[in-house]
């Protein structure tokens, strides 16, 4: 159990990653602050279990003053930063605006930090795109980055502007490389959560046909509550250092639609098209991580395995779709 005077600052709480966060460390006696970008409709965003657990409160992303006056006044000793624009479809969307959000904002949090209370703890989710076309699989964190979108791009920035501030101002900054990590908390943008809840459609009768991308696109898939604990264990070492969040297994998308399909009594061979005007352009190594050193220095293992997952979130649209608990 850690200390009641343990406080956590979380960003974009409402996101998957940020609400896995606020529950892990609501069950380890934390304090958990929330930022917010609209408190509007708040409820609709958040975890029946976290809206009156935790405190929340409105960031302007863009704008350092604002973070100052928020670690002023509730004086968090750690900070997980998820707030960003997401991947997927999105990460060749408005560049400069990811450019922005996904990289300069994470300098302004570090500044912040700096100014306000070096000892505040930080780790920042950054993702497995900042390899973009690697030069070897499975990557780790000595591989060579090689973004090919502004989204790997943006992260790369902010990884490289935390290694600056860890060597330089002492500041104890993380980050977090993330490969893919899945819930049944993921949008809907998600190619994951699209095949899950459409499945579900199918064998409720609200739906007939799912249509996909290449289907053979493979990916290292985890659980998001696995990788948050990582991001935990993180910011508990004496030491900061970055490490690869990854289950070093890939699978592709059609494997991915057999066990959905599968535990709906479905095969997906009757449902399942394949759309060329979808695919996205092929990965020239495969993407997917060495998580020796998070294993070695963390302790840390995945919990849950794909099928596993793949399970969860099909079973969590069910009773989405027939609105039971």
């Amino acid at each position: 159990m850690v200390s009641n005077l343990s406080s956590a600052l979380i960003t974009g709480i409402t996101g998957q990653d940020g609400s896995y966060m606020a529950e892990l460390l609501l069950s380890k006696g934390y304090r958990v602050i929330g930022t917010t970008r609209d408190s509007k409709n708040i409820k609709d965003r958040l975890p029946d279990c976290l809206l009156n657990n935790v405190e929340l409160v409105t960031w302007k992303m863009l704008e350092k003053d604002d973070f100052l006056e928020i670690l002023v006044n509730y004086k968090p000793t750690e900070i997980y930063n998820f707030a960003a624009y997401s991947s997927g479809t999105g990460m060749y969307d408005d560049p400069v605006s990811v450019s922005e959000v996904n990289g300069m904002a994470v300098t302004r949090i570090l500044e912040a930090i700096r100014e306000v209370d070096c000892s505040i703890r930080f780790c920042q989710a950054s993702s497995r795109e900042i390899f973009g076309e690697a030069i070897e699989s499975p990557q780790n964190e000595t591989t060579r980055t090689n973004p090919r979108s502004p989204y790997g791009a943006a992260k790369l920035y902010a990884d490289s502007m935390i290694q600056i501030y860890r060597q330089r101002y002492g500041v104890f900054a993380c980050s977090a490389i993330l490969y893919n990590h899945e819930s049944p908390r993921r949008g809907l943008n998600f190619v994951t959560r699209k095949i899950t809840q459409e499945a579900a459609k199918i064998k409720l009768g609200l739906a007939n046909k799912l249509h996909l991308g290449n289907i053979d696109a493979q990916r290292d898939w985890g659980y998001a509550g696995d990788y948050i604990s990582a991001m935990w264990l993180m910011l508990q070492q004496e030491q900061a250092e970055d490490y690869v969040i990854a289950t070093g297994k890939v699978h592709s998308v059609r494997q991915l639609c057999e066990f959905a399909f599968e535990r709906l009594g479905l095969d997906y061979h009757d449902y399942v098209l394949e759309d060329s005007s979808e695919f996205r352009p092929a990965e020239p190594v495969l993407l997917t991580g060495c998580a020796d050193k998070a294993r070695c220095q963390l302790g840390w293992n995945p919990s849950i395995g794909f099928k596993e997952l793949v399970y969860m979130m099909v079973d969590a649209d069910l009773r989405i779709l027939t609105n039971t608990d």
